[in-house]
């Protein structure tokens, strides 16, 4: 693998830097990174530009010859560029099937116009919709609830669709409320545990949406770029098309998840209930026995101390 080149999509961001990170410091001859800087940090861009094998592309990936231009000499793709936030995709639905939907065909076509050899892209557990099973499977969900879980369930019928007609090795992977450093904690849509973090370090109430009963199953970082790499040197056939929840297979409210992140801060905990927000999933947890048979994933960093990692980075950056 040391001998491949890979174009990161969302590089830039917070999923996509930790695997820029990673690849970089287990010698791929070239990480190439394509960004167009809306949810993506140049503070992040910075921690590699001394790599040699470094190379940043600014562009967006909602312009098809933009797609082409970064595909150019790759062998791997790890596609993670995207508009996150249900509420955004209330908002602006428009913007999120531009980017979500329109910008991630650009980027199929591409890597098979220009021959890349392996495709792995960020799906969502939005997908599942309003099912209420649990755990969630990958071949049961229910009605998408939001425009962004529609556009992450065209990005999987996009995939099947390519893999079946015209062989292209894909991967997706659905993304169960992944956490970590360098997740931001600023702006309309930010996430529950930065915006956690900030209302603690802050000794201020943090917002807890509806009654906090609804529970989720939070995601590690490092987990989720273990995903990547192996979905990336898949060589399984019949690995392809398909899609493989990412998560740790455990879930916690919110009420309780916030109770977690207080203790582990030494903060006194403040929450402040408010309406629930629409197109939310009340309960997510996911079955991880296809990604751990087919793709060898095996999450190794569980809730508890991943809280603690991450407020400490959160702490060193942070706080004031």
């Amino acid at each position: 693998m040391e001998r491949r080149a890979v174009l990161v999509t969302g590089g830039a961001g917070f999923i996509g830097s930790h695997i820029v990170e990673y690849l970089l410091a287990h010698k791929f001859r070239k990480v190439r990174v394509l960004d167009n800087l809306s949810n993506g940090f140049e503070r992040n861009v910075n921690l590699f530009r001394s790599e040699q094998a470094f190379e940043f592309m600014e562009g967006d990936i909602t312009d098809p010859e933009t797609c082409l231009n970064a595909c150019e000499g790759m062998d791997l793709v790890s596609h993670q560029a995207a508009l996150g936030s249900v509420p955004r995709s209330l908002k602006n639905p428009l913007a999120t099937h531009a980017s979500n939907a329109t910008g991630f065909l650009n980027m199929l076509v591409a890597a098979r116009e220009q021959g890349v050899g392996h495709f792995v892209y960020a799906s969502s557990s939005s997908v599942y919709g309003d099912s209420g099973e649990l755990p969630k499977v990958e071949k049961r969900i229910g009605k998408p609830l939001s425009p962004y879980a529609v556009s992450k369930f065209t990005n999987e019928l996009y995939a099947g669709v390519f893999a079946l007609q015209f062989g292209t090795p894909v991967i997706g992977l659905r993304y169960f409320n992944v956490f970590g450093p360098r997740q931001d904690p600023d702006g309309p849509y930010a996430a529950a545990i930065p915006l956690f973090m900030k209302a603690l370090m802050k000794d201020q109430p943090a917002t807890i949406h509806g009654d906090g009963n609804q529970t989720r199953d939070f995601t590690y970082v490092a987990n989720a770029v273990q995903a990547n790499i192996r979905a990336l040197c898949c060589d399984r056939p019949e690995a392809y098309g398909e899609v493989y929840n990412v998560a740790v297979g455990e879930k916690v409210s919110i009420n309780d998840l916030y109770l977690q992140l207080a203790a582990v801060s030494g903060r006194k905990p403040r929450p402040d209930h408010s309406e629930e927000r629409k197109g939310d999933v009340r309960d997510s947890l996911a079955d991880i026995s296809a990604a751990t048979g087919t793709l060898g994933y095996r999450p190794e960093v569980r809730l508890k101390e991943g809280l603690e990692d991450t407020f400490n980075w959160f702490r060193k950056n942070f706080e004031t």
